[in-house]
């Protein structure tokens, strides 16, 4: 029996219409990500093992690492100490690391920071809000932001070799800023 007075054929017809429109969003690209040249999503996130929040702005100024990263990463749990030792090697009113981390339960990553501690400031996103802002599509992701705030360098993935690359875009974005 029809429903609500529509004849079959207009029902199997919306049926396929919907089904032909269900595809196409499936096949639509998704939001673009950030990427150099771009500016940097301003945000604001509750910090992992302290009080308070931390935004990209109070960053304003200096070179900026913003590094997304998760307890379940593996890679992560090597770039998260080479990442310490760079932050070590550039002047802290010149250079700083802000890391999010995007783990549902902060609870992990606060227990993964207790066994390899790092020296700068990590927020939490258990929600998934800056992955999306970001349109982040591997993990760990990181954006090299200069310091008027434009994305100058976007790195995917991470390998131990990758820091001398990074260390070198560093020293180039400082050099520029004076």
């Amino acid at each position: 029996m029809p429903a609500r007075g529509f004849p079959r054929t207009q029902i199997r017809r919306g049926a396929s219409h919907a089904a032909t429109l269900a595809a196409l969003l499936l096949l639509a690209p998704a939001a673009s990500a950030i990427g150099p040249g771009e500016p940097a999503p301003g945000f604001s996130a509750r910090v992992l093992d302290g009080p308070g929040q931390r935004s990209l702005a109070s960053y304003r100024g200096k070179v900026v690492y913003v590094d997304f990263w998760a307890s379940w990463c593996t890679p992560c749990l090597t770039s998260l100490p080479l990442l310490d030792k760079l932050r070590g090697e550039f002047p802290p009113e010149q250079f700083q690391i802000l890391a999010v981390n995007v783990d549902r339960d902060p609870g992990k990553a606060r227990g993964f920071l207790a066994k390899h501690p790092v020296g700068y400031t990590s927020v939490s996103d258990p929600e998934g809000r800056l992955p999306e802002v970001f349109a982040l599509e591997t993990m760990p992701t990181s954006y090299l932001i200069d310091s008027r705030g434009i994305v100058r360098y976007v790195h995917e993935g991470f390998r131990a070799g990758d820091i001398d690359e990074i260390r070198e875009r560093i020293r180039t974005l400082l050099r520029e800023a004076r």
